[in-house]
């Protein structure tokens, strides 16, 4: 295929950025500019070498400027075959358009803002999208620049090769159908929040290839979801550390979701997707300290996530205490970046404390199609709690009782957790009897030395019979949160009484499967 030398350029921009330097560059190689509305007064504020559409195609804009670029004289000249159609341009006294230069109003920047809906529908493009598509169909005798940032390729590649190649054409019109694709998803995406039962369409700006998936047998891929304004895990900044496998990634996730539960500075330590070590207390070097003394054994090989800028002391333990695969924060104190980079391969993000959430639910595939649920994001306080036991929790069982609900959503079901002053003392996950994951909730403190005594204990669901209270009742628990709802929660609130454990019911629960 030959090279394109372009002799005609069509101008019409929303972002204007390097315009002053393509322009002058057309101007060097003689190209006939043609521009409309605000990017003509651009041009001409560079050259007079600029016609406006409407003196092009001798018909003026109407509908405040809806309609301009819609004109058979505009899109013959950029469809029409070099090689077929050129006669029924010459009959209509028409002429090709061989370059078009134009990116689409900014939809997506503008229903971030505090937009109205009229303000949103009219920022969706029309003109735009019919010109670039139609140079991106007709590649193999147009260019296309959708992109300021292909300005410099486009400008390099004529200069030195004497004109645009048939490949990179090709590639510069993929990319036309690819910010088609994305840009229709955001208004389709839009207009969906506006009715409901709408399932939204997921758009994405960039997939990583991972080195394998949960296992080495397994492919995996990171596709990041596009319009991102935050650092998220998917988009984290990647301060040092080896290549994050799709492992690290999921155990991140849940490590940094669980962190952000709480306000004071928290440490969250994960291992195979369940918190094995929660803390909250009053700094972050403490609550590290307290969420590692949880299950030093588990702590090994995790992913750790603090709420608050890492400093340097907390970091210099971690690096004393622990192999570490993964260490999450919002900021880092430069002593600690200094200090962790003693690791080279321990992977260290920075996440911005407050997420994006463009695409709300959770997704998961099952045979035959994916299900699709709202995110858990309902939270208890203590005004909501109802006692239903003869004893009331005293302040501090509150606090801990609290405390223990925020970790046990995070926690794989059936999920029991064991909380005293503010630390994890024991976490059962992932058992198919809810009196088991009290057991290894147990066994955990035991084997750590921590005291069960007087600690509070959380249920992600309710208690089917009485027998998980007195299992509690018999490692020392002396306070219980759980939802309630089963229709033998009178015998457990007898058991409970018995007991003198003091116990408060939800009304929600938090299966984690």
């Amino acid at each position: 295929m030959s090279l394109v030398r372009p002799k005609t350029a069509l101008v019409s921009l929303s972002d204007k950025t390097n315009l002053e330097e393509l322009i002058n560059f057309l101007i060097s190689k003689d190209v006939k500019i043609i521009s409309t509305g605000g990017t003509f007064q651009a041009i001409k504020d560079i050259t007079d070498s600029v016609v406006e559409v409407s003196d092009f195609t001798g018909f003026e804009e109407m509908m405040d400027g809806r309609v301009k670029t819609l004109h058979p004289k505009i899109h013959a000249g950029i469809l029409a075959r070099r090689d077929s159609d050129m006669k029924v341009l010459e009959d209509n006294n028409y002429e090709a358009i061989d370059l078009v230069v134009v990116n689409l109003y900014p939809f997506k920047e503008t229903v971030a803002s505090d937009c109205t809906f009229e303000e949103a529908v009219e920022k969706i493009d029309i003109g735009g999208p019919t010109m670039i598509r139609a140079a991106a169909k007709n590649f193999k005798d147009v260019v296309v620049l959708s992109d300021t940032d292909d300005y410099e390729k486009f400008i390099n590649e004529w200069r030195n090769d004497d004109g645009v190649s048939y490949e990179t054409r090709k590639i510069l019109a993929q990319k036309v159908f690819e910010t088609m694709a994305d840009y229709n998803q955001a208004i389709s995406n839009y207009l969906s929040n506006e009715i409901s039962n709408v399932i939204p369409s997921y758009s994405f700006s960039k997939s990583s290839k991972l080195r394998y998936g949960e296992n080495p047998h397994q492919s995996a891929t990171l596709h990041t979801f596009s319009n991102l304004k935050r650092k998220n895990i998917a988009n984290s900044e990647i301060i040092q550390g080896k290549e994050l496998s799709y492992n690290n990634i999921v155990d991140a996730d849940a490590a940094w979701e669980c962190v952000k539960e709480f306000d004071g500075p928290a440490c969250v330590i994960v291992k195979h997707a369940n918190p094995c070590g929660v803390a909250e207390s009053e700094n972050i070097y403490d609550s590290y300290d307290l969420a590692f003394k949880t299950d030093p054994t588990s702590a090994f090989g995790g992913v750790i996530a603090f709420n608050k800028s890492l400093d340097h002391r907390t970091a210099a333990e971690i690096n004393q205490r622990q192999f570490v695969e993964l260490i999450i924060a919002p900021s880092y104190e430069e002593d600690a970046l200094k200090e962790l980079s003693s690791k080279k391969n321990v992977r260290v993000l920075k996440v911005d404390s407050h997420n994006d959430n463009p695409y709300p639910g959770a997704i998961k595939k099952v045979s035959g199609g994916i299900l699709i649920q709202d995110d858990d994001e309902k939270k208890i306080s203590e005004e909501e709690l109802k006692c239903v036991t003869k004893r009331e929790p005293t302040v501090e069982e509150v606090h801990d009782l609290l405390f223990a609900w925020k970790v046990a959503k995070f926690v794989k079901s059936n999920a029991i957790v064991y909380v005293k002053n503010g630390q994890t003392i024991g976490i059962g996950a992932g058992q198919m009897s809810r009196v088991i994951s009290a057991e290894i909730a147990n066994l955990k403190a035991k084997e750590e030395g921590l005291d069960v005594k007087n600690a509070s204990m959380a249920s992600d669901a309710f208690f089917p019979f009485r027998d998980g209270i007195d299992k509690a009742a018999s490692s020392g628990i002396s306070s219980i949160i759980q939802p309630g709802g089963s229709i033998k929660d009178d015998e457990v609130i007898a058991a409970a009484n018995e007991h003198n454990i003091a116990m408060v019911f939800t009304g929600i629960r938090h299966f984690r499967h």
